[in-house]
């Protein structure tokens, strides 16, 4: 397997100064066979591309969006619901895990650490036909989280984590619904965890694994260690394992698969202010041209969507104070003066966007240089804050104590 990996990392070193439309072809060429060929339990992933949850983000408005873009076998996780919230019935929670019609299939990701409580949320979520697919959320970096021991925290506890595996399998099995499980590197460079949480995941009837190639302490600053998703690769390898980490092109996407071997990628940040980024990977993976970038004007379009599809879901006031964030992604790159900038940022009213849209030159091309990181980067954590005794003992099984207290949304 090193041996391949070695020839596919030179080959594309070999290409990184030829034409561009060259080189897309000749990483194109150094895919392995059928990269179109990945299922997540019944449903095939055609390409083989997922959209990651984020919270804030993969709203029901944002997934439609990246769906209008890209195929509709693709799959667009919504944002992570915490599994109390669901047995609960949380009204917010609820909205949250809200489809639309033609979505599928509905692909939900899960928040906990208790065992008993995620495999009761699994059987509701199935029971009531609320969702096609579950994921279960263990590469959430912050304080918040790690300190109660969820999320990038948990795998280090091997046993808690195969009873929940066991859990949640057990309780969405005879729906038919599959289980997957995204997980980071480790807690940070004395503590990496993946493959014995890859290994614990197969080994209890998870449909697949992702891996974030980046520790929990890294947060999302440096690059990607993808040679960490080779490894789990070889380790996993009854199901398949997608790569996470440094998406931002179609050809991140080809190199990833080309030098790892993983059998799809997921896709966070890169596609911040770009929805379009789907259309770009589906056509790369299919062996299609590329699309060119949009127009500074078709940009100013698909924003007045974006905030349109907000609205009809979340109603203005809050639609608008959602679209804020996205506006310095959407425009990163293009010159656009400070002033508009600001108003962008403060808008109050959909028709206020459409009226500052109208005020962009129309013409201008896609900068290159808005291909690169957006989104969160930062510096890495110095420590990752976890219960008191948490890295004592990787086979205790102990719930921690308050763990399931969040609620959706953060």
């Amino acid at each position: 397997m090193m041996a391949v990996m070695t020839r596919a990392k030179a080959s594309v070193r070999e290409i990184d100064h030829i034409d561009p439309d060259e080189r897309m072809a000749a990483v194109t060429t150094t895919l392995p066979q059928a990269p179109t060929a990945l299922r997540i339990g019944p449903y095939p992933v055609d390409p083989p591309v997922v959209l990651a949850p984020m919270a804030g983000i993969t709203n029901r408005a944002f997934r439609r969006l990246c769906r209008e873009f890209g195929s509709a076998t693709s799959i667009y996780v919504c944002e992570m619901i915490t599994a109390r919230a669901v047995v609960e019935r949380n009204e917010k929670t609820l909205h949250m895990m809200s489809f639309d019609a033609d979505e599928h299939p509905r692909s939900m990701q899960l928040y906990g650490v208790d065992p008993k409580t995620l495999g009761e949320a699994v059987r509701i979520i199935v029971g009531e036909g609320w969702a096609d697919h579950i994921d279960l959320n263990l590469g959430c970096p912050v304080r918040k989280v790690t300190k109660l021991g969820g999320g990038s925290a948990l795998p280090y506890k091997r046993r808690l984590f195969a009873n929940i595996v066991r859990e949640m399998v057990a309780a969405a099995e005879p729906a038919g619904v599959p289980v997957t499980f995204k997980f980071r590197v480790g807690i940070d460079d004395d503590h990496h965890t993946y493959l014995d949480t890859g290994r614990i995941a197969e080994a209890e009837g998870a449909a697949a694994v992702a891996l974030h190639a980046r520790t929990a302490a890294q947060l999302y600053s440096g690059a990607a260690d993808w040679s960490a998703i080779a490894r789990l690769k070889e380790t996993v390898t009854t199901i398949p394992v997608l790569g996470n980490g440094d998406i931002f092109t179609a050809d991140d996407a080809l190199r990833m698969m080309s030098e790892t071997g993983c059998d799809g990628v997921v896709v966070g940040r890169g596609c911040l202010g770009r929805p379009w980024l789907f259309a770009e990977l589906s056509a790369a993976l299919r062996g299609e041209p590329i699309p060119d970038g949009p127009t500074l004007g078709r940009v100013g379009e698909i924003l007045v969507r974006h905030a349109t599809l907000l609205t009809e879901h979340d109603g203005e006031d809050k639609a608008m104070r959602d679209i804020r964030k996205h506006m310095a992604w959407y425009l990163m790159g293009f010159p656009v003066g400070s002033q508009l900038r600001r108003s962008f940022a403060t808008v109050s009213k959909l028709s206020q966007i459409e009226d500052l849209v109208g005020q962009l030159d129309p013409t201008v091309p896609f900068p290159t240089d808005a291909l690169g990181p957006r989104g969160r980067q930062g510096s890495p954590q110095t420590k990752v804050v976890l219960p008191e005794g948490w890295l004592d003992d990787p086979e205790d099984d102990t719930v921690p104590a308050a763990a399931d207290v969040m609620h959706s949304g953060g």
